[in-house]
């Protein structure tokens, strides 16, 4: 499994650049998820790394060895398409072994192959049947394993669930997820759902407008986002913002907006005093409310509507002109119309500078 490595690589088509000129790194045996919203370069950036479209700059390497110039053949990868790309006049069996038959592998090598892999995807019972006797989930399997037989050093998975239902995405996130923890490969996994991504990716690199935001681990992007972009895209329900401005009593810092005024954790009020900034953006996570208003400091919201999602509810609020998420223990309804105090947790609060969206 080799070291991938982005050097200044860049993508343009014609005088339209739609990638500006990156570095990356990849590391040996990762899975790595590439996310962000729709035409973000995500998918692009994936196949250049397939093969499937040129450079327009810059080299990747698989440790030391350039690659660009090499046909997608050579560079050892298997890949995933959304659209499952299967041969709908073959049977499952060989949809999954067409790549080895090519290569001429022996008969008694791709039996083994293909029923060891089709028993791990749960689909061992099915290598006699056409892909249109299969469901959407099963098809999708099938094209993961087509991959997975191959045994290559890196696989590529270019949106894999998004044609699939919520319910089918949720089993077979889980089932990808397995997957990962039992072959030591690389993986490079494109999506724009940030559940997926925090789910599966064991490094994720965010991407907007052809740049990365940020990568790292699903923890440190939740908790240590570098700007506004990533603080909104990374966590579900998504992370509220509000505007409001630095105010300095006594030598704590608060942050005053419409409808609240909110004291900075110690920390946070220590990197404040450092800039000049007055001006900014508050983020604030829905689970960062509480129902009890001793365990944080208080502020008043105006419910517009209670969202019952089981054991949790999820209320759409008004913080005076702003829209605020607050996420709450459905044991405790909360009425619609009714103005009620919440809690905030202090230590998760976020400042972003109002112009430039980085985080203070």
């Amino acid at each position: 499994m080799p070291r991938i490595t982005f050097d200044q690589v860049r993508k343009a088509y014609g005088t339209v650049e739609v990638l500006p000129p990156f570095d990356l790194a990849l590391n040996d045996g990762e899975f790595t998820v590439l996310v962000g919203p729709s035409g973000c370069g995500k998918s692009t950036t994936l196949r250049m790394l397939a093969g499937l479209e040129t450079l327009s700059g810059g080299e990747i390497y698989f440790d030391d060895k350039a690659i660009s110039t090499l046909e997608p053949k050579e560079r050892d990868i298997a890949m995933v398409f959304q659209d499952y790309a299967l041969y709908p006049h073959m049977n499952i069996a060989k949809n999954m072994s067409f790549a080895l038959r090519l290569a001429r592998v022996s008969k008694s090598e791709i039996e083994e192959k293909v029923t060891r892999v089709a028993n791990m995807l749960n689909i061992g019972h099915l290598l006699d049947r056409k892909p249109a006797e299969l469901s959407g989930g099963q098809r999708q399997r099938v094209a993961m394993g087509r991959a997975l037989v191959r045994d290559a050093g890196t696989f590529l998975f270019d949106e894999p669930l998004s044609n699939l239902d919520a319910k089918l995405r949720g089993k077979m996130r889980t089932e990808l997820a397995e997957m990962r923890d039992t072959i030591d490969k690389n993986m490079v996994y494109v999506t724009h759902d940030q559940v997926e991504a925090m789910t599966l990716g064991e490094r994720i690199v965010v991407m907007a407008d052809g740049l990365i935001q940020q990568q790292g681990t699903p923890e440190e992007l939740f908790k240590q986002p570098v700007n506004k972009f990533v603080a909104g895209f990374i966590g579900s329900p998504t992370m509220n913002f509000v505007d409001g401005e630095l105010v300095d009593e006594k030598g704590q810092i608060w942050v005053r907006g419409d409808g609240f005024m909110l004291p900075l954790s110690a920390e946070t009020s220590s990197r404040m005093k450092q800039g000049a900034t007055k001006d900014v953006t508050v983020g604030l996570r829905p689970s960062s409310f509480s129902q009890d208003v001793t365990t944080g400091a208080p502020i008043e919201l105006k419910v517009v509507v209670s969202e019952y999602l089981g054991a949790q509810s999820v209320l759409v609020t008004h913080c005076g002109a702003a829209e605020v998420l607050v996420e709450t223990q459905s044991a405790a309804p909360v009425k619609s119309g009714t103005i009620q105090s919440f809690g905030v947790n202090t230590d998760e609060i976020m400042v972003f500078d109002k112009t430039s969206g980085l985080r203070l």
